[in-house]
C-alpha cells in the first residue's frame, strides 16, 4: 500500500502529530499551516510542507519514505533548494525524513552527508519509535506501521485515549483517521466489520459523536473528510483494487470511484 498519503492526511488533520514526533512543542502548530507546494517550471511537487505564518519560524519539509529509493536524497534536496530559489523570503528551513525502517535508507549518501549531519535535516525510523515516550499523535503514526496482528489492539487503545480529547470535532476526525488506516490494514474486511471490531458502531450512535458530526458539517469539515476518502480510494485503485471493493470499503458511490479510475487511466 502507498502509506505516505495516510501520513500527509494525518499531518493535515492533526499537525501536532508531526511536531510531537520530531520533538517540537505541540503549541508550535499554531504558527504553521500544512500544505503541498509546487515548484514552478520544474514539475516538482513537495507533498508535505509546514509553511510558517511568521518569519521567526523555519519552513518544515516532510518526506515519508516506505520503499527503497536510491535517489531519495538527490530528489529531496533538489526540490528543497529549487523551492528556496523561487521563494522570495529569507526564512530558514528544516527537513524531516520519516523512514519506515532504517534498512531502506539509501546507502550511497556521500554527497549529502554534510547536510544529513547538519541541524537542517532530521531522520526518523518509524520502527524504532518504541524508544520514544508515546503521545496520542505518535501513537497514530505508529498505527500506520503496525503489523496486522497488533493493529487492532493499538487502534482500540488509541480510540480510548481519543475520547479524552475535548474538541468534539477533532475527536471525530481522529476516529475517522483511525478507520482509514485500518481500511488499508485489513483490505479483506468491510467498513462495517472494521467498525464492529473497534466498537465504533456503538460509538457513532452516541450523542457526543452525532453533535460533533453536526458541528463538523456546519464548519465545512465534512468536505475535508470526503476529500480524504477520495484520496484513499485513488490509492486503492492505483494498487489494483477493484471498483466495487473500493466503493464498499470507503462508502463512496460506485460512480465516484469509476470517475477516479478514469482519471487515473487518463494520467
Amino acid at each position: 500500500m502507498k502509506t505516505d498519503s495516510i501520513f500527509y492526511r494525518l499531518f493535515a488533520v492533526y499537525p501536532a502529530s508531526f511536531f510531537e514526533l520530531v520533538g517540537l512543542p505541540a503549541e508550535e502548530t499554531q504558527s504553521y499551516r500544512f500544505d503541498s507546494v509546487e515548484v514552478k517550471q520544474t514539475a516538482f511537487r513537495i507533498d508535505g510542507v509546514f509553511l510558517p505564518l511568521g518569519p521567526q519560524h523555519p519552513i518544515l519539509f516532510c518526506e515519508v519514505q516506505f520503499q527503497s529509493d536510491p535517489n531519495l536524497y538527490k530528489r529531496l534536496f533538489s526540490e528543497i533548494f529549487l523551492y528556496l530559489r523561487h521563494e522570495s523570503s529569507t526564512v530558514t528551513w528544516r527537513a524531516v525524513v520519516l523512514f519506515a525502517r532504517r534498512s531502506i535508507e539509501p546507502s550511497n549518501r556521500i554527497n549529502y552527508q554534510p547536510l544529513l549531519d547538519s541541524p537542517y535535516v532530521q531522520r526518523l525510523y518509524l520502527d524504532e519509535l518504541e524508544e520514544k515516550e508515546e503521545t496520542l499523535g505518535v501513537g497514530r503514526v505508529r498505527l500506520a506501521i503496525e503489523s496486522e496482528e497488533a493493529a487492532g489492539d493499538r487502534a482500540r487503545q488509541l480510540l480510548a485515549r481519543a475520547q479524552q480529547v475535548t474538541d468534539a470535532v477533532l475527536r471525530r476526525e481522529i476516529v475517522e483517521l483511525i478507520e482509514i488506516v485500518l481500511v488499508y490494514k485489513f483490505p479483506r474486511l468491510s467498513r462495517e466489520e472494521i467498525e464492529a471490531m473497534l466498537g465504533l458502531s456503538d460509538l457513532k450512535q452516541t450523542k457526543v459523536y452525532q453533535e460533533a458530526l453536526a458541528e463538523g458539517r456546519e464548519e465545512g469539515r465534512e468536505e475535508g473528510i470526503h476529500q480524504g476518502l477520495l484520496q484513499v480510494a485513488r490509492e486503492m485503485l492505483a494498487n489494483g483494487m477493484s471498483v466495487d471493493r473500493v466503493s464498499q470499503l470507503t462508502k463512496l458511490s460506485r460512480e465516484e470511484v469509476l470517475q477516479l479510475e478514469q482519471s487515473i487511466a487518463e494520467g
